[in-house]
């Protein structure tokens, strides 16, 4: 199986069927292909609870970025001058201003002029929606070889103790590939194995639980392991100030995405695209006669056939054609997750 297919189908098992203990009453928000700049994770689950979804749904679709979490976590609950009652955010306070005007725009701040200081307030508390960030990494085809190599990114992970569990996704269910993940993996990272056919996702190694709130460590180089390389490994610390902001940004992209946005980098304005199974639902090429990736389908595609301009602009059948369908369909599937 193509590693974008697998990607849908273990988000759209896990927006089902998560936490695979079965003994969790969490909401998972599931999003695709989000993390840091110098790691990006195949799927991120964030745990959460219906309450808190409720709390955080005045601040809008969208994500907060750094600068507005910054501002919607430290605005005072009555009128005060912006530059006195915010902690020193690190960077120049211009963006401060920048980042003001835009959280009133989407109203949960508001400010006014005393001469020529802003001042603000805070509408909406900020609330704690944020239970665990679980990463997941997808790799459908996976041979003992392979698998070793992937141990050592996911030592990375394991070290920096950014998400609260790290578990690797894999198809292939052999014994000896078996063996050989569980040798070559870290034994913090859980295992969880995707059959081909089926969605009895089967979970044969359990993760541990990282601690988060501790200090992390960045792998920056490492020997190779040769009989040569006497070189010692280089690292650097991640404080857990970082890691809490860097995670809550993580949850805010994931909200604001989900795992369906993949239709944005597609051509669902062709004709020959579909969407598929109702399980998911998955992007198909009527062309090709299966599941697309979202490298394929693209305008240089060869099946690529636009839609007639009438479909598009004249309202047929109903505000659009097939391909804003697909966008509104998958765009309400989104919504009812964060509701």
């Amino acid at each position: 199986m193509k590693e974008f297919g697998f990607e849908l189908r273990v988000c759209a098992w896990a927006e089902r069927n998560w936490p695979p203990s079965g003994d969790s009453k969490a909401v998972p928000l599931v999003a695709r292909q989000l993390g840091t700049r110098r790691r990006r994770w195949d799927t991120i689950v964030v745990e959460t609870s219906e309450p808190e979804l409720a709390r955080r749904e005045p601040f809008g679709e969208t994500r907060l970025g750094s600068d507005l979490l910054f501002l919607a976590r430290h605005a005072p609950t009555s009128w005060a001058y912006y530059r006195e009652c915010l902690p020193d955010p690190g960077y120049p306070w211009r963006y401060v201003r920048e980042a003001i005007h835009e959280a009133d725009e989407r109203g949960f701040i508001r400010t006014r002029r005393d001469g020529n200081r802003i001042e603000i307030r805070r509408r909406y508390r900020y609330p704690p929606w944020v239970d665990r960030v679980v990463a997941i990494e997808n790799k459908p085809d996976l041979d003992a070889a392979a698998a070793r190599r992937l141990g050592e990114q996911l030592q990375h992970d394991v070290a920096l103790g950014l998400a609260d569990e790290v578990w690797l996704a894999t198809e292939r269910s052999d014994g000896d590939v078996e063996a050989a993940l569980l040798e070559a993996i870290p034994v913090e990272v859980g295992i969880l194995i995707v059959p081909e056919e089926s969605w009895a996702f089967e979970p044969i190694w359990r993760p541990r639980s990282l601690d988060v709130a501790a200090s992390g460590t960045r792998i920056l180089e490492r020997p190779d392991g040769s009989p040569g390389d006497a070189s010692a490994a280089r690292f650097e610390y991640a404080d857990p100030e970082w890691k809490r902001r860097k995670r809550l940004e993580i949850a805010e992209r994931a909200y604001e995405r989900g795992w369906r946005a993949y239709v944005d980098t597609m051509r669902p304005d062709c004709r020959q695209f579909e969407l598929n199974d109702p399980e998911g639902p998955f992007p198909w090429c009527a062309a090709k006669g299966r599941a697309q990736s979202a490298a394929e389908c693209s305008g240089s595609c060869a099946a690529f056939e636009p839609e007639p301009p009438a479909w598009r602009g004249g309202g047929w059948p109903i505000e659009g054609g097939p391909g804003k369908a697909a966008k509104r369909l998958l765009e309400r599937k989104r919504r009812r997750r964060r509701e």
